[in-house]
């Protein structure tokens, strides 16, 4: 059994099909086959079930995948831990949440991509639920998230509190929240819950309210006059510097914004570099 072997494995798990491993791993469709099936008699049982469009993985297949996670991941350590001389190289994945790109982020990528111009690096943005599960299945090196991170499993190497405020491209009356069109992102968004929250406590239901997924969508409707949001201050800036700002609850008013990891004996010096640049630039 081979480490190779375990890839393509891990792969064919990961795409749900052998066509699919085959175009990630830049293979010929039968010689992923044939390794699977080299595979599947060494450990003497099916690993998956063949079915017309991709494959399911088997139960003693499931219970296979969490060792060649396991494996792969110690490999992939051993290696850094070989080939990293002090100097930061190879790739690195970051995700992030839209809202913390409109700060001083650019900033800290250009001046991280200029010292260290042999790192590949990669950016993804998505909600935070999202990126932790991104992060934890090492699909991502690390991200920047918002909300409560306290009671993740994951490490925060970098923590800064940001204000929320409400917006809006005319004047209101921010004591008549049941009359307000809100502007909100899909479920899993700590602003969307922290503004269900503040709605409830203020008796009044969230109804009235048109879903984005596109933060510069939500941005453009309260610029338009059409809704208003909650978002932290430090998306005010270009276009939106002009949009009306109202203070929120104190309850609900901050919201904590961090650089989570999972948590390893070993990070690579691309990591490293990264994250000492963050806490010394900031967002």
């Amino acid at each position: 059994m081979e480490l190779s072997d375990l890839r393509i494995f891990q792969a064919i798990a990961e795409e749900g099909s052998i066509s699919g491993a085959a175009e990630r791993l830049d293979y010929v469709q039968s010689n992923v086959t044939a390794r699977l099936r080299k595979l599947e008699d060494e450990v003497g049982v099916l690993l998956f079930y063949r079915k017309p469009k991709g494959v399911q993985i088997t139960e003693k297949g499931a219970l296979f995948r969490k060792y060649v996670d396991s494996i792969l991941q110690m490999a992939d350590e051993s290696i850094k831990i070989l080939q990293d001389h002090g100097k930061a190289s190879g790739s690195l994945k970051i995700g992030v949440v839209e809202t913390v790109t409109c700060g001083n982020f650019m900033n800290l990528i250009a001046s991280y991509q200029s010292r260290y111009e042999q790192v590949s690096l990669s950016l993804e943005t998505g909600n935070p639920l999202e990126l932790m599960e991104k992060v934890k299945n090492f699909e991502l090196d690390a991200a920047f998230v918002t909300g409560e991170l306290t009671k993740t499993n994951l490490v925060t190497d970098y923590l800064l509190t940001d204000e929320i405020v409400l917006l809006s491209g005319r004047t209101l009356d921010v004591s008549a929240l049941i009359d307000q069109k809100w502007a909100v992102s899909p479920r899993g968004c700590p602003f969307r819950m922290k503004l269900e929250q503040w709605l409830k406590d203020e008796g009044v239901a969230l109804k009235n309210f048109i879903e984005i997924s596109s933060l510069e969508t939500i941005l453009s409707s309260v610029k338009a006059g059409l809704t208003s949001t909650i978002l932290p201050k430090s998306v005010l800036k270009g276009p939106y510097e002009d949009l009306n700002v109202y203070p929120i609850p104190e309850a609900y008013r901050f919201i904590e914004t961090g650089l989570i990891r999972r948590r390893e004996k070993y990070l690579d010096y691309a990591y490293k570099a990264f994250a000492d640049l963050v806490n010394e630039e900031g967002l």
